[in-house]
This record gives structure tokens, sequence and C-alpha cells, in this order.
């Protein structure tokens, strides 16, 4: 039998349509919580292969200029997590592998919606339902570094990459680890450009810090509740979709002090639930933006925020200091006076 080698995996993997691809050797693990370890999923486990496809720069260009929505949804985070864009790559890499005479295990990056506090199924491993950190285990396979902001960054995209993996038995040659700080130089892009307060200036010491092997990688506390909030459009300065008929809405995430999970609870409803459908208001959804990706066969999630400051700004600072590989004709990103709203939503009927 032919012997499988990580350039033949990365070779193969490319041909497939995606755009980077890494190899992490199980030992780079040691340290993951037992839930987060590849070798809960397979534990024969030798390596984990991670593989990136860029996000378009110009699924933001609609968002930042205030225009139009659904391409950084559906092209830059559902749509190209949950397509063919990369799941369809992942899979014929892993069938490749497997053809070599080694079990491959594609793994989708999406954290479970519950970890029920149920006793393991079988003895001396973990309890459902596992998952890995999947920038942490881009790290590993030195395909990048994660930035102040919690965002993965890479040498030719910037933060401009959605990652998933594939697990294996084959014992793969992996890849060189970036240092820490190759990418992120703390410029604060993210702390300035994000709209609800959500990334830690570096001054304030709000750190989490990992190791891999001999090194030390570190990245801003995010604030999540806030962060979430933002993202799915339950921020009136960064979303023009809370319909008129809900007057009054002056809800100022920066001062919100609640979890991600109370976030979801709190802005699911709005982009889920209808009130009631009236010829004013005829979608029924009080954030609207999510009514029309529900309704044209999608989740109901809804990029409204669009990754304002930890992405746009990011890679906006990072193409301008020419820390990334790739380069645009038309030069920096943020071309004109960036947009806010007013944290108030006007009145009904008003005019504002």
């Amino acid at each position: 039998m032919r012997t499988l080698t990580a350039q033949a995996v990365k070779d193969f993997a490319k041909a497939q349509g995606l755009d980077l691809v890494g190899v992490a050797n199980i030992e780079r693990f040691e340290h993951a919580p037992p839930r987060m370890h590849p070798a809960a999923i397979l534990p024969e486990a030798r390596s984990v292969i991670v593989v990136a496809r860029r996000i378009l720069r110009g699924n933001w260009r609609g968002i930042e200029e205030g225009t139009y929505w659904p391409n950084y949804t559906y092209f830059g985070y559902h749509g190209l997590l949950n397509s063919f864009f990369i799941p369809r790559g992942v899979y014929e890499t892993a069938c490749f592998i497997e053809d070599f005479g080694w079990e491959a295990v594609p793994y989708y990056p999406g954290v479970p919606e519950a970890q029920p506090p149920v006793p393991p199924i079988r003895p001396g491993t973990v309890a459902p339902d596992v998952h890995l950190a999947i920038r942490i285990a881009g790290i590993a396979a030195g395909v990048g570094e994660i930035g102040w902001a919690k965002v993965f960054l890479t040498k030719k995209f910037g933060p401009r990459v959605r990652l998933s993996a594939i697990i294996t038995e084959a014992p793969l040659e992996p890849d060189a680890l970036l240092e820490p700080g190759t990418l992120c130089d703390r410029c604060m892009s993210c702390v300035q450009g994000c709209p609800c307060d959500a990334v830690p200036h570096r001054n304030e010491g709000r750190v989490v810090r990992i190791q891999i092997e001999d090194k030390i990688y570190e990245w801003g506390d995010v604030d999540m509740g806030r962060c979430t909030l933002s993202y799915h459009g339950g921020d009136p300065r960064v979303s023009p979709f809370i319909h008129k008929t809900f007057p009054g809405y002056e809800f100022d995430v920066r001062n919100q002090r609640i979890s991600e999970d109370m976030a979801y609870k709190l802005c699911w409803p709005f982009s889920q639930g209808k009130w009631r459908v009236t010829e004013e208001d005829p979608s029924g959804y009080i954030i609207e933006g999510h009514a029309r990706i529900k309704e044209w066969g999608g989740d109901g999630s809804y990029g409204v925020g669009g990754s304002r400051g930890c992405m746009r700004s990011c890679f906006n600072h990072l193409e301008k200091e020419g820390a990334i590989e790739q380069t645009f004709e038309n030069g920096p990103f943020v071309k004109r006076p960036r947009w806010l709203l007013s944290h108030r939503v006007p009145e009904a009927g008003t005019g504002e």
C-alpha cells in the first residue's frame, strides 16, 4: 500500500477548493480539557488536520456601506460552513485518507446547542456531546494564531477565514507552530471598532492563555454576552431591522452584564417568533432581517453585526500594515466614515 504523507493530504485538500491546510500531531493537545480533546472522538487519533477557506472581503461590503446584509451570512458564515463550500472539501479529503487505510473523522466546527449533565455512556470516557476548540486546533496545526479579539488570524487572509478539521489515525508530519504575536500586533483596532465594547483593551488585564508545546498564546477575554447581542441583531446601534412597531427600545448593549446564553435567549425570540401580522407590520417579526433569512430557507440566524471590530477593523489594519499576503488593488477596506445608528429606535410614525 502507498504511504500517506502530510504533503499528499495538503495537495489533495487544496485541489478540493480548501485554501489553507495544516497538520497537528496529537501530542500538541496535551493540555486540552478531556471533553475538547480529539481523542474523545477518536481514541486512536494520531493527527488533526485543520483546513480553512477564505471569507471574501466583498462579503462585508454591503454591511460596511449600510445597504446589504445577506452576503455575509450566506457566503461568509453559515453558508460557508454548512453548504458545499467547506464540507465537501472536508468530506473528499477524509475519503482520500480512508483510501489509504486510515480512519478519518470529518469534524463540523459547531459547538453543541446543549451539553446535558449526563454521565459518560462508556466507562472511562467523557460525557457527550464533545467538541474541539477549532481555533485552538488551528494554532496547533500551524495554520495561524488567535488575535486579541479571539478571532483566528492567518498569514494569507488575516481573520477572513472559516475553519474545519479532520481527525485521523494516520501519523502525519506536523507543521511548525507560529510564534506567538506573529500576526496580531495588539493595535487595538478591534477594541476601537467593536460597537458593543465586547473586546477588552490590553491594559484591562482580561487575558486568556494556553500552552502548546513550549509556546504561550494569549488573547483578550471577550465579553460574549455583549458580542452575541450585537451580532444577532439585538443592538439598535448596528441593526436597522428592529421594527418601528417596537417603540421605545433604548437598549444600550455596552452597559449589559449578561452571559452568552442569556444573550441568545434575549435576541433569538426577537428573530424567530411572530407577534401578530398587520398591514403596518406584514412580517410580524421584531427583527425583520432574521425573518428574511428564514423565509429564504435558512435557519433564521442573521449576521447583523457583521463582525465590525473583531474582523473588519482587524483586516483593514493588517492590510494597511502589509501584514497579510493577500492584497487588493483598491486599497484599504474602510473607504468612508463608518456608520453607527443612534441607540434609540425611532418612535412609530415619527418619520425620524
